[in-house]
Order: structure tokens, then C-alpha cells, then sequence
């Protein structure tokens, strides 16, 4: 299979995002947050990996934009 830069990057980003919650909760005490910030950090590989799968270009485009408000609700918390 070709090599997905976008999924590369997702998964690693999703690993910052696992290290990052270990630290708010060792650290900070902060559960409530860091809770939202894994589930919305680490669906941005998943649906990067199932827009791949889409049945149609408009399913695919669909995906990514699912992908995209993802992020935006990861970098907000």
C-alpha cells in the first residue's frame, strides 16, 4: 500500500495526545479535559483512515471534513 503521510501524522499526533493526558492527569489533576482532548485528538486518525474507505468521493470529502472539526474541537481544548 502507498505510503499515507496524513496517517502517519495522525497517528503520532494521536501518541502526543496520549503522553499529553498521562501528564494533565499526573500531574494537573485534570481528568474532565484531558478525557475530551484523547476522544477528540485520537478520531482524527480514525477518520482520516476511514475517509480512505469512503464509497464515494463525496463520502471521502465528507470524512476529512469530519477530520477537520476534530481538530478544531482539539485545539480549542
Amino acid at each position: 500500500m502507498k505510503e499515507n503521510v496524513l496517517i502517519e501524522k495522525s497517528i503520532d499526533f494521536a501518541a502526543r495526545i496520549i503522553k499529553l493526558q498521562k501528564y494533565l492527569l499526573k500531574d494537573k489533576k485534570e481528568n474532565i479535559i484531558s478525557k475530551q482532548i484523547v476522544r477528540s485528538g485520537t478520531s482524527i486518525g480514525a477518520n482520516i483512515n476511514e475517509a480512505n474507505y469512503g464509497q464515494s468521493k463525496a463520502d471521502f470529502v465528507s470524512k476529512l471534513h469530519i477530520t477537520l472539526k476534530e481538530t478544531a474541537e482539539t485545539e480549542y481544548c
